[in-house]
């Protein structure tokens, strides 16, 4: 009988992780992959959220590889591009940038495309890519100041997070909520089923683990 395989995640974000344990998903192994995030000359939003999720997770097995833990282990990453129409918000890392965005998105609507990548361990690349559309209430400018003095938008594309203050910017969403935070869990958990990762095993033992 062949071992289970076990679970590379491609990614340092806090968030992503903690998306995973909300389902019971501890992955053996962090790998984080770092890559050129920028974007090629015309290229569009969906396309660039699942070329930069490919080029993780094929960076992440290459690198797991030169330690000897990816022989018998899936890889999972994910990226996240916000946009509005066909523009690309950067993930903010400097004030300016993340004051930017905030004026941009204030009032009206924009588009998180989310990709999820998973490298087989026989090679293969299986796919998802989830679009949510969000619309932002008029934010005035101490909203803004106010936001920006929190710091919550550091390193984060669009320069918000929808899982802290920023949830209140938000007046109607279409689509996946923890694809916008970082990672579909609906989709990401239907990638590993369908490769035969113990997606429920600690579904099954929830009632010990919370002691209930």
């Amino acid at each position: 009988m062949a071992a289970r395989p076990e679970l590379i995640l491609a990614s340092a974000s806090p968030r992503r992780l903690a998306l995973l344990n909300q389902i019971g998903i501890e992955p053996e192994h962090l790998v984080p992959a770092h890559i050129d995030e920028t974007p090629e000359k015309g290229e569009l939003p969906r396309k660039l959220a699942q070329r930069l999720a490919d080029e993780k997770a094929i960076a992440a097995q290459h690198k797991a590889k030169t330690t000897g833990i990816a022989d018998n282990a899936i890889v999972l990453s994910a990226d996240t591009v916000v946009a509005v129409g066909r523009r690309i918000l950067p993930k903010a890392e400097m004030m300016e940038e993340a004051s930017m965005c905030l004026k941009l998105l204030s009032g009206r609507s924009h588009r998180v495309y989310t990709a999820v990548t998973m490298l087989t361990t026989s090679g293969a690349l299986r796919r998802r890519l989830v679009e949510t559309r969000l619309r932002f209430k008029r934010l005035s400018t101490r909203e803004i100041e106010s936001y920006l003095a929190s710091a919550e938008w550091r390193d984060k594309a669009g320069g918000y997070a929808i899982q802290g203050i920023a949830g209140a910017f938000v007046v109607k969403m279409q689509g996946s909520y923890t694809a916008v935070v970082g990672l579909p869990l609906h989709e990401t958990v239907s990638l590993l089923a369908g490769e035969g990762y113990p997606v429920h095993f600690n579904w099954l033992n929830q009632s010990t683990l919370s002691g209930v």
